[in-house]
């Protein structure tokens, strides 16, 4: 079982502990780099919830891409 499997297993049932704590940790570094870096902060927000299964889209932000 690999490390990312553990976590998921984990956060199940957390989903939204989970989202608010990554969206806490990107305004974080965000506040602490000016901004410099929303970016690249967002785009790594938006990949860790995708790969922990965290739904996106009641958040308000960037909806996971639809696959054709």
């Amino acid at each position: 079982m690999s490390m990312m499997d553990k976590i998921k297993q984990m956060l199940k049932g957390h989903e939204d502990q989970a989202s608010k704590g990554i969206d806490k940790a990107g305004d974080m570094v965000d506040e602490r780099t000016q901004g410099k870096y929303k970016g690249q902060v967002d785009t790594a927000q938006d990949k860790l919830k995708d790969q922990l299964g965290v739904d996106q889209g009641d958040q308000g932000q960037n909806p996971p891409p639809q696959q054709p």
